[in-house]
């Protein structure tokens, strides 16, 4: 009878270091939203989430014209919801950021597109999100060399 094999050991996860670890934050909190914001919310219909950030920023705006902000919500659930895209350039303080919500998994608006419109207007991206059990979010930047 031959010999077992000894396999080798697996090392454990090396654990994250707790300011890499979002796990446990709350959705706001990821998305970088703080009470002394500016925030424009466009089209997110998600009860949650309006609840969560009006209780955090009591005046958040469902339009643009008080611009700048400092952070602007889009809701994109086609690649025709990405048109607005290119305007919210104008429409952020030079480090805010433009997150923009997309369903996950379809094949009628996909990452790539909405990397495409981000990238089309100027953007860079630097961040996505677990936005919630269907959405993701993924967020947009003026280049820093640009500010």
């Amino acid at each position: 009878m031959p010999a077992k094999e000894k396999l080798p050991k697996k090392k454990p996860a090396k654990p994250r270091q707790p300011e890499r670890d979002y796990s446990h934050r709350a959705l706001l909190d990821k998305l970088g939203v703080k009470p002394e914001h500016r925030v424009a919310v466009l089209g997110v219909a998600d009860a949650g989430f309006l609840r969560d950030l009006r209780a955090r920023v009591p005046e958040c705006s469902a339009q643009l014209a008080a611009a700048p902000f400092d952070v602007i919500f889009l809701a994109a659930e086609s690649k025709q919801d990405l048109s607005p895209v290119a305007a919210l350039v104008k429409k952020i303080q030079p480090a805010g950021a433009v997150w923009i919500v997309y369903p996950k998994g379809q094949s009628h608006i996909r990452e790539a597109d909405v990397f495409a419109a981000g990238k089309a207007a100027g953007f860079t991206d630097n961040k996505v999100c677990r936005f919630s059990e269907t959405h993701t979010a993924l967020r947009f930047v003026i280049p820093v060399a640009r500010r």
